[in-house]
């Protein structure tokens, strides 16, 4: 079945832009695309393939060696006088659920200890090598697939090493990945390695929605004679990107667009000089696709909309953006006393690199303008919204500390939302035991990577070879064997899989109490600051995290479970206060969660952090309720900690006395911070 053509994608203007720069030039380092579910990113990066030039390989060599320079250290050399043959540009597809040896490769250990072969089977980098890697839901890639990843692209090479047998081979890649913002963020190592960020998202425009819709199907009723329609396009598109490479190295960056990229590098704090190779690299790809063979104040304007987003966030919550006012004064300053560029005349062709070739009539991007769009004005350089001052406290705060139920009074009015206080680096909560959940950086677990602490059996395939406890196992049969050489004569049966020991992620679940008790605003607002940095661990430590809140008559799932701690931000910074305080009810919709959730992924362990001062009203007797409440997660052996957000003078222990009942620990909000506790992780092992 053929891809979607290329030429057939509608809008998305930026998407295709930074896609074909890529084409053009590679060492541009790839292209992360941001966007809502089905926005068609799979769709353009798949389709990018049929637009690269063929690639000339050294005929027979699995790793693709350039017959004009081959690798010398090549696994498959030495090639001689190999004949030369072209071939497409692969497009090399990484799942997230991929095993370590799929994508480096993996060697025949029996044969390696008995027989000192290298037989080396090659992985998806080696296939990827001179080609694209694309990895669809590239965040919710897992951390050891990352670091290897982050090696291949540092050193263009994929090492393998097993027990002091290596291979090397060599992997440069162009590397696409896609992504769902709302399950979760990139480690800020990976998104480094992305040279240039597009965000997309669905047209709002009537025609251009129904022009999409009439193309997917014509494609999905006959896949080869939709092609067909798009062949003269997309025949088109590709010898331009074949004439732009043959530009490329004849365009020239001059001294003042060289400034220009380094004006605003600086201007926009990035960190490292990265983004100012990327620019520089991005803006000579715009020119040569232009037909220009100079760069022009515009090509570093457009790098930088490009090349600068992704590289601007401070910390997980920052939405990636570019201020495009601050950009233009930055360039503006550093032009210096002349009008424009003096990196060559500026009478070529000034098309950019979106007007792609089209037939007569409204062109293959039908009606309406491009899908993709510019990474919205603002982001981290916007100024935050003014914290509203800390009033006094309302009368829930002061209320008597002889009526733990509430029961006197109306129920304090709703609250605007306040903002949160500020996030401080929180001390580590885990869950105690060893689990065997998704990998992480929690909670101890029986992981593929991490510390040896044992030997067994392969259960199917072997990947961690315990070399000791192998040579045990083969030993005492060498004579009833035959063995005559060196060499050990192993097994099937003598091979034992190293048993490791890491960390996972956890379901890290937060029941947070927004009634009247906790709504007097600085206090309110020391909360929202203590769970952020809750959220904000999270994380770092790869958990999923959900959001139960409880206030008036009922409690509510503010946020299911999910990969993405920006959503649970969200809810949080917009989380009203006031009404009464069902505690029991917010226990009770945890506990719920936490079954549903235990059917989807079982051996994802939860982790419950309830954030209260421990009071409960509404209903009769609503202390013993939660009460009862908690026990019943207590019997569910839910690990759980207790945030106790109780102040004054005076203080019930309410929070403290949920504590026990819940088999949990309680710490105070001061108690959260990681440099003014010791042992906390320690207490809640030890409780839970």
């Amino acid at each position: 079945m053929k891809n979607y053509p290329f030429t057939a994608v509608v809008g998305m203007d930026d998407l295709r832009l930074a896609l074909l720069l890529n084409a053009v030039s590679p060492a541009v380092g790839g292209v992360l695309v941001r966007g809502e579910k089905g926005t068609a990113k799979s769709t353009a990066v798949r389709a990018l393939a049929a637009l690269m030039p063929d690639v000339d390989v050294v005929e027979g060599c699995r790793f693709s060696c350039d017959p004009a320079a081959p690798d010398p250290a090549c696994p498959d050399a030495p090639h001689g006088s190999g004949r030369a043959t072209a071939r497409p540009t692969r497009m090399v597809e990484l799942p997230v659920g991929a095993s370590e040896d799929r994508l480096v490769g993996a060697l025949d250990i029996e044969r390696a200890l008995a027989e000192g072969v290298k037989a080396f089977e090659p992985g998806l980098l080696a296939a990827a090598h001179r080609g694209v890697l694309y990895v669809d839901e590239v965040n919710l890639l897992h951390d050891h697939l990352v670091d290897l990843l982050l090696d291949a692209a540092a050193m263009g090479a994929s090492y393998v090493e097993r027990e002091g047998v290596s291979v090397r081979h060599a992997a440069r890649f162009l590397l696409v990945g896609t992504m769902n913002p709302e399950e979760g963020e990139l480690r800020p190592q990976l998104l480094d390695r992305f040279g240039l960020t597009v965000e997309v998202a669905a047209s709002r425009e009537t025609d251009e929605r129904v022009e999409v819709v009439r193309r997917r199907l014509a494609y999905d009723e006959d896949p080869a004679a939709f092609a067909a329609r798009w062949a003269h396009e997309e025949e088109a598109l590709r010898q331009r990107v074949v004439t732009a490479r043959e530009l490329l190295p004849s365009v020239r960056l001059g001294d003042d667009a060289l400034r220009q990229i380094a004006a605003t590098c600086a201007a926009f704090e990035v960190d490292g000089m990265r983004a100012d190779i990327v620019m520089a690299r991005t803006a000579t790809a715009l020119a040569a696709w232009a037909g220009r063979d100079a760069v022009t104040e515009e090509d570093v304007r457009r790098a930088a909309l490009l090349a600068l987003p992704h590289r601007r966030r401070r910390n997980p919550f920052d939405a990636p953006g570019l201020d495009e006012d601050k950009l233009d004064r930055t360039l503006e300053e550093s032009r210096g006393d002349t009008s424009g560029s003096d990196d060559g005349p500026h009478d070529g062709p000034q098309d950019g690199p979106e007007d792609d070739p089209e037939p007569d009539g409204p062109g293959p991007d039908g009606p309406g303008g491009g899908g993709g769009g510019l990474p919205p004005r603002g982001g981290p350089d916007d100024a935050a919204p003014p914290r509203e001052p800390a009033g006094p406290s309302d009368p829930a705060e002061g209320e008597s500390p002889a009526l733990p139920r509430q029961s006197q009074g109306s129920p304090a009015p709703e609250q605007a939302p306040v903002a949160a206080g500020e996030p401080f680096r929180a001390k580590a909560l885990t869950v105690a035991g060893l689990g065997e959940g998704a990998a992480g950086r929690r909670s101890r677990a029986r992981t593929d990577h991490g510390r040896t602490t044992g030997e067994r059996r392969p259960q199917g395939a072997l990947t961690k070879l315990h070399l000791a406890a192998t040579v045990r196992a083969a030993a005492p049969h060498q004579r009833a064997r035959g063995r005559s050489g060196t060499g050990l004569v192993v097994r099937r049966d003598d091979l034992r899989q190293a048993v490791r020991e890491g960390r996972e992620g956890n379901l890290v679940l937060f029941v947070v109490d927004a009634s009247g008790s906790m709504a007097a605003r600085q206090r309110m607002s020391a909360v929202k600051g203590a769970v952020l940095s809750l959220l904000l661990d999270a994380y770092q430590r790869r958990d999923k995290v959900g959001l139960v809140t409880f206030r008036g008559s009922g409690a509510d799932l503010a946020l299911p479970p999910t990969s993405s701690v920006e959503a649970g931000a969200a809810r949080l910074e917009r989380l009203p206060t006031g009404g009464r305080t069902p505690l029991a009810a917010g226990l009770l919709k945890a506990r719920e969660v936490l079954r549903v959730e235990r059917l989807r992924d079982p051996s994802r362990r939860p982790l419950l952090v309830v954030v209260t001062d421990g009071r409960a009203t509404g209903g009769p007797d609503p202390l013993a309720l939660a009460s009862r409440a908690a026990r019943l997660l207590a019997a569910e052996q839910v690990a759980s900690v207790v945030v106790d957000c109780e102040s004054g003078p005076v203080r019930l222990g309410l929070a403290a006395s949920l504590a026990d009942r819940l088999t949990g620990t309680v710490v105070t909000l001061d108690e959260l911070r990681a440099d003014t506790v010791s042992g906390l992780v320690r207490d809640v092992r030890r409780a839970a």
